[in-house]
C-alpha cells in the first residue's frame, strides 16, 4: 500500500474513532457551554468552522433553534459524518483560510478547538472578518497548556515513555500550542478584529476507560499517521494504552480539562 493510500484510509476512518472515543469525553462538555454562550448573543445567521462530526453543531441548533446554521470542515470525511449525525444544519466542506461565502453574510462565526489547526491564523481570522456582518461576533475556543488537560497529559507521558527516541509532539505543539491570550489578541488585531473578552473554563471529562481515550488519540488524530509506518505500531499502541491506564486507573475515569473561550467583534 502506498503512503498516499494509507493516509487516505486513515483520513476516511478517522471520524469514526474521533466520534466514538474523543467527542463524548473532550468536546461535548465544552460544546454545551459554548452553545449556551452563542445562544445568549441571539444570532440569526451562524457559521461554524472546523465543525468535526458536529458536537457543537448539535448543541447549537438545539440552543438557538431559530438561527440558520452552516457547519463547515476542511476534512470531507468529517463533513460526511457530521451531516449524517446532525442534518438540521447545512454542511459544507470549506477551508477556513478561503471561505466560499459572501461578504457580511453571518452575524456569528463559531469555532470550537479548531483555530489551533489553521496554518495561518491571521489569514483565517481575516476571512472571518470578511464574512461577518458589521459588529458581528466571533466566538471560539482553544485548549490550555497540555499539563492542564488530564487526559492529554497522561497520553503524552505514556507516548514519550513508550517511544522516547521519537515520540510525536502533535498534542503539545498543535492542539495545546496556542495558549497565550496576548498572541491570540495580536492575531485577531492583525485581521481587523477586536478581542472583546476571554475566559478560562475548566470542565470535567468522563471516559468509559483510559484505554478508550488512548484508542481515540492513537487512531482518531494525526498521531496515527506518525505511527502507522512503523513495524512495531501494534506493540507501541499496546504499550501506550497500558501506560495510560496505569496512570489514570482501570474502569471509568475522569479528568479535568482547561480551555480558553474568546469573543471577538468586527467593527461597525
Amino acid at each position: 500500500m502506498s503512503a498516499d493510500d494509507a493516509n487516505r484510509r486513515w483520513t476516511q476512518s478517522m471520524p469514526e474513532a474521533y466520534e466514538r472515543h474523543l467527542v463524548p469525553v473532550f468536546f461535548r462538555p465544552f460544546a454545551s457551554d459554548m452553545a449556551t454562550r452563542a445562544a445568549a448573543l441571539r444570532p440569526r445567521t451562524i457559521l461554524e468552522l472546523a465543525a468535526g462530526t458536529g458536537a457543537l453543531t448539535s448543541a447549537l441548533v438545539t440552543e438557538a433553534p431559530t438561527a440558520s446554521v452552516v457547519a463547515t470542515d476542511l476534512n470531507e470525511a468529517m463533513v460526511t459524518a457530521g451531516s449524517a449525525r446532525e442534518p438540521r444544519a447545512d454542511w459544507r466542506q470549506a477551508d477556513a483560510q478561503k471561505l466560499p461565502f459572501e461578504d457580511g453574510g453571518f452575524d456569528l462565526v463559531l469555532c470550537q478547538f479548531g483555530v489551533m489547526f489553521f496554518p495561518d491564523r491571521p489569514a483565517a481570522y481575516a476571512e472571518v472578518r470578511r464574512v461577518l456582518a458589521p459588529q458581528g461576533r466571533f466566538l471560539f475556543s482553544s485548549w490550555g497548556p497540555l499539563d492542564s488537560h488530564g487526559f492529554g497529559a497522561a497520553f503524552q507521558a505514556a507516548l514519550e515513555q513508550s517511544m522516547p527516541e521519537a515520540s510525536p509532539p502533535f498534542l503539545r505543539d498543535v492542539p495545546h500550542g496556542y495558549t497565550d491570550p496576548a498572541v491570540v489578541a495580536a492575531d485577531l488585531a492583525a485581521a481587523g478584529l477586536t478581542l472583546v473578552g476571554s475566559e478560562e473554563v475548566t470542565l470535567e471529562g468522563a471516559a468509559e476507560s483510559a484505554a478508550s481515550v488512548a484508542t481515540g488519540l492513537l487512531t482518531g488524530t494525526p498521531v496515527s499517521a506518525a505511527l502507522q509506518a512503523r513495524e512495531d505500531v501494534q506493540d507501541l499502541r499496546a504499550a501506550v494504552t497500558q501506560r495510560m491506564t496505569d496512570r489514570l486507573g482501570n474502569g471509568p475515569v475522569t479528568a479535568s480539562m482547561t480551555a480558553t473561550v474568546y469573543l471577538a467583534q468586527r467593527p461597525a
